[in-house]
């Protein structure tokens, strides 16, 4: 492939190589070098997926960041205010008409 290698040309070389496979009329050696062909694409492929697959999961762990970051609210996202700690049971504490004796 003289121009630059892309998912999307490698796809359509994929293409062009099953089809003349299915057609039946690749000679033995042309049927080698194909199928040779076809696996460097499938690799070069599965390796684009797989990078865009890593890029993706990286922009939703930095989405996910930022909604955790205090002080920050994803977009669409009603602000909330924050729950106060509840406190625990603690007997009243007396006012000035009570007497504690």
């Amino acid at each position: 492939m003289s121009e630059e290698k892309t998912y999307e040309s490698a796809v359509d070389r994929l293409d062009e190589i099953i089809s003349r496979l299915d057609s039946g009329d690749a000679q033995l050696r042309e049927t080698l070098d194909l199928c040779a062909e076809a696996k460097t694409l499938i690799e070069f492929c599965a390796a684009e997926l797989s990078a865009v697959d890593q890029g993706l999961k990286e922009l939703k762990l930095d989405e996910l960041a930022r909604s955790l970051a205090p002080g920050t609210v994803p977009a669409g996202e009603p602000q909330l205010e924050p729950v106060p700690d509840p406190v625990p049971d603690q007997p009243p504490v007396p006012g000035d008409d009570e007497v504690p004796f």
